[in-house]
């Protein structure tokens, strides 16, 4: 017999993520349990990269653009990292 499956003991696995794109590559910079916490986040990376726009184009570097997206937790590679928020200035964004 099949056991019904309880809506308090469900498991939502639907998280929020920031996506870091340049060009058309793109990479998950950073997840979140609620779209409110991933919008902040999309705002202050947006932020950081406005403050360094001179900085990218003199070193000739593509500006990233984010985007926030409902990802899976399944979805994410076992071996992602969190990308480091200023890690475009090394050009190590994607």
């Amino acid at each position: 017999m099949v056991e019904p499956v309880s809506l308090s003991s469900y498991h939502d696995d639907r998280l929020w993520a920031v996506v870091a794109s340049i060009g058309r590559t793109s990479r998950v910079a950073e997840v979140f349990s609620s779209r409110l916490a991933a919008l902040a986040d999309q705002a202050w990376r947006e932020q950081q990269v406005n403050a360094y726009a001179n900085f990218l184009r003199n070193s000739r570097q593509p500006t990233p653009s984010y985007t926030v997206k409902p990802i899976r937790r399944a979805d994410l590679p076992r071996s992602w990292r969190p990308l480091p928020a200023l890690g475009f200035l090394h050009g190590r964004l994607l």
